[in-house]
């Protein structure tokens, strides 16, 4: 049986029709697009948030298993926050974290990834790195970001960082590799 409606629309409307839809498609495209990029987002500097990076974190965990291929996690708490706020404020708080967030990004590879896990807490993730590079890119990091002169409102703030590196294992989740990564940078902390 035929659709009466359909036969007695112009086909001028159908197109007019089909055009209209398409628009709506694409803007509801980009809205998830945008909705997704806020969901995996840091709100207060450029990179990744916990959600993202967890994201990442699970595919380069999968790409390890299937092809052993070496991977780092960095994790990354930025020192003496709560001195900066309390000496700053908090706007110069959140100028500390997007500094270093900065350096973090500069420090690294444009294929690694950079996440704020929250507060003062980062990750970085290296991929086809092994114990040597993922140590020396540690150490680099924490050179650059002691180095760097953070100033806020004309004054100086002293950044500095922990980082505890560990490598991604056969058999690692998401979270005992921040597990992992977590304690070895409280041995590192423990050890300054």
């Amino acid at each position: 049986m035929h659709d009466v409606a359909l036969e007695q629309r112009d086909p001028a409307q159908l197109l007019e029709e089909i055009a209209r839809l398409r628009g709506e498609v694409s803007r509801l495209e980009s809205r998830v697009e945008e909705l997704d990029r806020l969901a995996h987002r840091d709100p207060l500097v450029p990179i990744a948030n916990r959600r993202g990076m967890m994201r990442e974190l699970e595919t380069m965990i999968a790409r390890h298993n299937r092809h052993d291929t070496p991977a780092a996690v960095l994790f990354v708490d930025l020192n003496g926050l709560k001195q900066l706020n309390d000496s700053f404020g908090h706007m110069g708080g959140d100028a500390a974290l997007v500094t270093v967030a900065e350096k973090l990004i500069e420090g690294t590879r444009a294929t690694d990834c950079v996440a704020r896990l929250g507060g003062d807490e980062f990750c970085v993730l290296l991929e086809h790195a092994d114990e040597k590079s993922a140590l020396e890119t540690a150490e680099r990091l924490v050179e650059t970001i002691a180095d760097e002169e953070c100033l806020f409102e004309g004054s100086p703030m002293p950044l500095s960082v922990a980082i505890g590196v560990t490598l991604i294992e056969k058999g690692d989740t998401a979270a005992t590799v921040l597990a992992r990564a977590d304690k070895a940078m409280y041995r590192v902390k423990a050890a300054a």
